[in-house]
């Protein structure tokens, strides 16, 4: 379950309802990378995995996304050790992607307007470091996007802060298979998280559009 500000007690509530009563649809397969395509991955933290992965799915040139845990010290964590806190981890989504169909620019540009970069610590109703938000680089091209990007933004006035960290890539454990396209698995619960987390709302405050 994930922290919520007001919201944890009803929506527990109402989602062991929904769970008993078996309002959930099947899961939808998954979408995999074509093994013939030049692909590169990029990782990214932006509070709940499973939102983030929903978004990176709509993405054209994006092939294939998967929820998991990074940025802390504890080797294989569990969702139980990560949403306690104290691993260092971040929840985060690896996104596979097609090189010659979008570029890490534009995954970063997209990354930012899909996420609160204002606040340190948290992400939209789930709080803690777990679910900072980030961008994990893994060589010194993506540092140097991910830096200008940032500076770009603070330049434009558009954002007076941003908490986003930039930071170096370290291991990556996927997350449990439940929580692999979870907005597919369980549309319901997703949906129903997702509104009273007030994550869209949010995004459109912060930059003007749904």
């Amino acid at each position: 379950m994930k922290t919520s500000l007001g919201l944890a007690g009803f929506a527990a509530t109402v989602l062991l309802l929904l769970g008993s009563i078996g309002l959930t649809a099947g899961a939808k397969p998954a979408k995999a990378a074509d093994s013939t395509t030049a692909t590169a991955t990029a990782i990214f933290a932006g509070g709940c995995f499973w939102c983030l992965e929903a978004d990176f799915d709509k993405l054209p040139g994006v092939l294939a996304t998967e929820s998991g845990y990074t940025g802390g010290t504890t080797p294989n964590p569990t969702y139980q050790q990560v949403s306690a806190g104290g691993t260092g981890h971040a929840e985060a989504v690896r996104v596979t992607y097609d090189p010659a169909k979008v570029s890490y620019q534009k995954l970063v540009d997209y990354f930012w307007h899909h996420i609160d970069p204002t606040v340190k610590d948290r992400q939209f109703c789930d709080v803690g470091s777990q679910y900072r938000s980030a961008i994990f680089w893994q060589d010194e091209a993506e540092r140097k996007i991910a830096e200008a990007s940032r500076d770009a933004l603070l330049k434009s006035g558009k954002l007076k802060q941003i908490y986003t960290e930039i930071v170096a890539a370290s291991a990556f454990y996927p997350a449990e298979e439940y929580h692999q396209d979870y907005y597919q698995k369980n549309p319901i619960r997703y949906n129903y998280y997702r509104f009273g987390c007030g994550r869209d709302a949010r995004v459109a405050e912060v930059w003007g559009h749904k």
